[in-house]
């Protein structure tokens, strides 16, 4: 028998969720100012750093924090198949738009396209980890406002990029990421609102099993490991790059004097 599932948030992980999506979004504007060199080349570990750092802290890391904000009147689990392939999805997207705007920041149509590939990016991820998620029924979807989603995607992409390439000093990076935390969360949370979860069984209590699955109340242990491991990395990385650029500089100043 077919029934739907009465859904609610829990106020404290939405905050979190946005505060994720803010700290991932400060992290990938540090990495951005440093994609392109001083010769006009792409740094391609300053990229892929920026795409881990939006994508797999500030998108996914968020997405499923969001998803634990979500409380169902039926048990779920998640297949880490797909969540680890949405978590490729997200780092890929924003590394590949992050360098292709860094080649030239300047030209409206470079940016235009690559914030339509990281919105895209963002909305494979958002869907695909959704589809990851399994309980005793189905979701229905709307589509209309999936393409409001998506639309809302395009556009707080397209603004995170230029936000990326277009602010200097800390109090502007500041306010770009928590605007783009509320771009992310913005897209997130109308894309929940176009699933309608659906129970197929009466037992709502037991979560779908298998091999690879995932119970909900193992999620926040993965997702906050995660995402503490990929921001110590980040950090450490760019603390590494700054020193780098110290020790090429100190010769230029030597000379100078």
């Amino acid at each position: 028998m077919e029934s739907p599932v009465a859904s609610s948030y829990q106020l404290g992980y939405v905050v979190v969720s946005y505060l994720i999506a803010v700290l991932g979004s400060m992290v990938a504007l540090s990495s951005a100012t440093r994609i392109r060199q001083r010769d006009g080349s792409i740094h391609i570990g300053n990229t892929i750093a920026g795409g881990i750092a939006l994508g797999g802290i500030g998108v996914w890391s968020m997405h499923f924090i969001g998803m634990m904000a979500l409380r169902l009147d039926v048990a779920s689990s998640y297949s880490m198949v797909e969540t680890g392939i949405s978590l490729v999805a997200a780092i890929v997207a924003v590394s590949l738009a992050l360098g292709f705007v860094a080649k030239a920041p300047e030209r409206l149509g470079r940016l235009a396209f690559a914030g339509f590939l990281l919105g895209m990016g963002v909305v494979v991820m958002h869907y695909l980890g959704m589809y990851g998620m399994k309980i005793n029924g189905y979701i229905k979807w709307d589509y209309t406002i999936i393409g409001i989603s998506a639309v809302i995607a395009v556009v707080a992409a397209t603004a995170a990029l230029w936000l990326a390439f277009n602010t200097v000093g800390m109090v502007l990076r500041t306010a770009a990421a928590a605007v783009m935390g509320i771009a992310v969360c913005a897209m997130h949370y109308t894309g929940m609102q176009a699933a309608e979860f659906i129970c197929t069984t009466p037992d709502r209590g037991v979560a779908p099993r298998g091999f690879g699955y995932l119970h909900l109340t193992d999620l926040p242990n993965v997702v906050a490991f995660g995402a503490m491991t990929f921001a110590a990395l980040i950090v450490v990385y760019l603390v590494y790059q700054e020193t780098s650029d110290d020790v090429e500089d100190m010769p230029r100043a030597l000379k100078a004097r």
